[in-house]
């Protein structure tokens, strides 16, 4: 791609509605008020259902809410899907070279920017119109009568409705992004799963017998012969039932995540002109964050919404779906669909737990293919997002030779700065991406509270703890501004 296709292209994507950049320095009490105010939009968001929807909808993303921060049967009902899709496609095609795009160059990430936005209004199509078209989310037929339209017209009501809530969802990430603390995908995915947490404890609602939230149900248990229960149950029922595996796999999580955020390597930093003037540069275990593991699992739900999508036209290749009784759909066991099947929770994999007739084998394989899918791609993944965001060792090492430090003991060089750099980033990045895989795999295995899937809290706990790393980042600049300069956020 030549310099002028590369300007054609980012005077076709400047066309294209953004949030404006902030012209100076935005200080953090606006940057808090900017960050609660997306936030308070987003819970209003969630509560605006679909206008039209039959009851008979079927969520084909139920599994997968906990990280794509969607609400089922609302506006927002895609909710991160397509943006996070869409940076799959775009790293998939810069880190295959497909897109020969040098990241470190600001035309070239204009460029790349500008493709990645188009990307996701071209995901929201992609991830929306086959859902409406398959008749998976499905008008109400007495409303249309009502209506004096037809169902095609309401359905296509329907599928403005998502497009508009996804754009919003879009947008809402662009304003926290640049006006805000950290990302908009993280605060929606920590909104989603702190409500679901918060309602795993509190609701009261019954299912199959008992009160949903651990607390009800502990209480019911008490009052209702809990004893007698214990007596005539194995320990796995007693765990599963009580919801007790769910609040001890949920406390270990945390634990297990804070424990690997905080594990790092500092490398020592001192100022060239300033004597006595000195800091480190952390390269933590999970360099890359978790982001790259909301890549992995987005690209095994994009892959069963493609299954689902044939299946219901009789394409049965892949492998054929049945419908579960909360309203999703499941694939049937032994098929290629069955085994790119995400692990969800204890009744996925514990033989004496599982409803859908499968084998010991079975479950064996899938668990294997899931461990091997959240690994590899963990580390694949990781690897992208640190090239494709400026984290990699080059662009390291000019932000601290820019900033005026130096690593005690070299050469005052952007080329030793790098050499030390690859010595460890590299490394850490491909372990990084395998540890956050496993801890993927064993948050899912073991489920949480709320049933906001493993992957999810695991998302979650990472999440909040940059945030809260961000935030006091955020106060320490307020307080010396000439930090800003060093992380390069003086504008």
């Amino acid at each position: 791609m030549d310099e002028q296709t590369k300007l054609r292209l980012v005077e076709i994507f400047s066309k294209l509605p953004a949030v404006r950049r902030p012209e100076g320095h935005v200080h953090f009490k606006q940057k808090m008020y900017w960050t609660a105010g997306i936030l308070i939009l987003y819970f209003v968001l969630a509560n605006i259902p679909l206008f039209g929807l039959s009851p008979q909808s079927i969520d084909l993303f139920e599994s997968y809410r906990a990280f794509f921060a969607g609400a089922s049967g609302t506006i927002i009902l895609l909710g991160i899907g397509p943006i996070v899709t869409g940076s799959i496609v775009l790293q998939l095609l810069v880190g295959a070279g497909v897109l020969k795009l040098d990241l470190s160059q600001p035309l070239d990430q204009a460029v790349f920017q500008g493709l990645q936005k188009a990307l996701v209004i071209l995901m929201i199509v992609v991830e929306g119109l086959p859902q409406v078209l398959a008749g998976y989310i499905a008008p109400d037929p007495a409303l249309a009568s009502t209506l004096g339209i037809s169902l095609g017209t309401l359905s296509m009501i329907l599928f403005i409705q998502i497009f508009i809530g996804a754009l919003l969802i879009l947008y809402m990430d662009e304003v926290v992004s640049k006006w805000g603390i950290g990302s908009g995908v993280g605060l929606f995915i920590v909104a989603g799963v702190s409500q679901g947490i918060i309602t795993g404890l509190l609701n009261w609602q019954m299912v199959e017998g008992l009160p949903a939230g651990l607390i009800p149900r502990w209480i019911y248990l008490l009052q209702h012969d809990f004893g007698e229960f214990v007596a005539n149950s194995t320990l796995i029922e007693v765990l599963v039932t009580t919801h007790l595996l769910a609040l001890i796999s949920t406390v270990a999580i945390f634990l297990f995540v804070v424990f690997a955020e905080s594990t790092r390597i500092e490398i020592p930093l001192a100022h060239a002109a300033v004597r006595g003037a000195r800091g480190r540069f952390p390269v933590k275990l999970i360099y890359a964050s978790v982001l790259p593991m909301i890549l992995v699992r987005a690209l095994q739900a994009n892959i069963q919404l493609f299954g689902t999508v044939l299946s219901s036209r009789g394409i049965n290749v892949l492998g054929e779906y049945v419908l579960t009784p909360g309203g999703g759909s499941y694939p049937v066991p032994g098929s290629i669909m069955y085994y790119l099947n995400p692990i969800h929770g204890p009744s996925d994999w514990i033989p004496s737990l599982v409803v859908h007739n499968e084998t010991v084998g079975q479950i064996a394989l899938r668990l294997g293919v899931d461990a091997f899918l959240l690994v590899v791609g963990g580390i694949i993944f990781s690897i992208f997002w640190v090239e494709t965001t400026g984290m990699g060792a080059k662009n390291v090492a000019q932000n601290i030779h820019m900033s005026g430090m130096q690593i005690p003991g070299y050469r005052r060089s952007i080329g030793s700065i790098e050499r030390v750099m690859r010595r460890y980033i590299p490394k850490v990045t491909v372990l990084g991406g395998a540890t956050i895989g496993v801890l993927t795999l064993g948050a899912s295995m073991l489920g949480t509270l709320g049933g906001v899937g493993g992957t999810g809290l695991l998302l979650t706990v990472s999440i909040v703890y940059r945030l809260y790393e961000d935030i006091a980042s955020e106060q320490m600049m307020e307080m010396h501004p000439m930090l800003r300069q060093f992380f390069g956020r003086e504008k």
